[in-house]
């Protein structure tokens, strides 16, 4: 693979990954589930660091940091309910899922492509990493709320998250 190749694909690569990132923080401002807001907080700093690998392969092949490929709009939530039901952020979760998916099928055989041995092994994590990130939402569409770990024994989950950090 050529050096304008990598960096073309880097480039793509990375431009969805932002667009994922994006899609994912909008989502972790509509779900107030305590338990499934922690598990996109995971995958968000995740992410996070996903991207800061790739601005430094861009960046020494000379190539900017691109915007998001498009805008993933989180779809509307369709049952209403109080902000910490489960069931309320079903299709939002089975959305993310979808998308991960969509992601690792497209960038999976691209990657075996990549001639460059610590690009390929570092795209290969993100891709892994994906996964991993597609089976939480899936556990979380399921409803299993212990997605990112246990609560402590009769220790009951109380109120959810806001939409906003912080409130004046």
């Amino acid at each position: 693979m050529q050096q304008d190749e990598l960096r073309s694909l880097l480039t793509a690569i990375t431009a969805d990954r932002v667009a994922l990132i994006e899609r994912h923080e909008a989502g972790a401002r509509v779900v107030g589930h305590y338990d499934f807001n922690n598990a996109y907080q995971y995958v968000i700093a995740r992410e996070e660091t996903h991207l800061s690998w790739l601005r430094s392969a861009l960046e020494e092949l000379g190539a900017p940091m691109p915007p998001a490929a498009s805008e993933i709009a989180v779809p509307q939530l369709t049952k209403p309910g109080k902000g910490g039901e489960a069931a309320t952020y079903n299709g939002i979760l089975e959305d993310d899922v979808r998308h991960l998916a969509a992601f690792v099928e497209h960038w999976r055989p691209r990657v075996a492509t990549v001639t460059h041995a610590r690009h390929r092994t570092m795209l290969g994590v993100v891709l892994g990493e994906s996964v991993e990130h597609q089976r939480l939402f899936e556990q979380a569409a399921s409803g299993l709320e212990d997605v990112i770990g246990r609560r402590t024994v009769g220790a009951e989950r109380v109120g959810a998250v806001l939409p906003t950090r912080w409130q004046e």
